[in-house]
């Protein structure tokens, strides 16, 4: 098995991670999912800004974990999780990095979520 290439931030390739000054409320199929004021702001090359949520701010009787995987060469193997009251639409909404390489360590163990998979990933004032 060959190895995943691994490649570091840089110019060509910004990865910036910031504590937030908001609260970030995220809901599905109704539900309050995670609700924190200690979010991490990620912003990547061109990507949408994601917020990343500590494992301690999410409702974790409401997700479960799945057996699906993806690599990123800058950040390392993410795992997933589904989002229960958010049906078959909320499959697979949650990624997550464990062990994040170093470059983005902060991110490890935070929970972060598809925007079409949920009903909303609100910043609020906090």
């Amino acid at each position: 098995m060959s190895a995943q290439p691994m490649k570091l931030p840089g110019p060509d390739h910004p990865i910036t991670i910031d504590p937030s000054s908001s609260r970030v409320v995220v809901t599905a199929g109704g539900r309050v999912i995670a609700d924190s004021r200690r979010a991490l702001t990620l912003k990547e090359a061109s990507y949408p800004v994601v917020q990343y949520i500590p494992r301690e701010d999410v409702n974790l009787s409401l997700v479960e974990r799945t057996d699906h995987h993806s690599y990123c060469p800058y950040k390392g193997e993410a795992s997933y999780f589904s989002i229960l009251p958010g049906g078959e639409r909320s499959k697979n909404a949650i990624w997550t990095y464990e062990d994040p390489y170093g470059a983005v360590e902060e991110i490890a163990g935070y929970f972060a979520f598809y925007p079409d998979r949920v009903d909303s990933i609100e910043v609020l004032p906090a």
